[in-house]
């Protein structure tokens, strides 16, 4: 009766929205919304539980660029500067390079300024997930350089 088949995904797994017609309940995702969130660095703003890391991985997924996804919890510089490199090496054969950092307000001020470099010089298109206002949670030259949606 019970298996010991180790490859059982959590139900929230598989029930996850993998393209915009499926996502429900986000205004942002209208024709015009969509246009806005396909172009350009954005940060998305809100409650936990809310489809903010679903947007930013179908964002990732339904565009030519590559993906790439970090945590700021568990990542920092370094990691940042991994990506940069690739991204960079993707750019000379014109692929854009996306990178989805999750709960970006745990980010310091010295690891959000790593970003801007990638960011002015179009190395990289940010995605970042918030559930704190950014406002006073990023540092003003990254809010600068992003659409805030909530």
């Amino acid at each position: 009766m019970f298996d010991n088949n180790r490859s059982y995904r959590p139900l929230a797994d598989i029930l996850r929205p993998a393209a915009f017609s499926e996502i429900i309940g986000q205004p942002a995702l209208s024709a015009t919304g969509l246009e806005q969130l396909t172009s350009g660095s954005l940060v998305l703003w809100g409650p936990p539980g809310t489809g903010k890391t679903t947007i930013a991985r179908v964002l990732g997924g339904e565009s030519d660029a590559f993906f790439a996804a970090i945590s700021a919890v568990f990542d920092g510089v370094g990691e940042l500067r991994k990506v940069f490199a690739a991204a960079e090496s993707r750019a000379h054969g014109n692929v854009q390079t996306i990178l989805f950092v999750d709960e970006i307000h745990r980010f310091n001020k010295a690891q959000q300024d790593a970003l801007l470099p990638a960011v002015e010089a179009g190395i990289i298109r940010l995605i970042g997930a918030t559930t704190e206002n950014p406002s006073f949670s990023l540092n003003s030259a990254l809010l600068s350089r992003v659409q805030i949606i909530v």
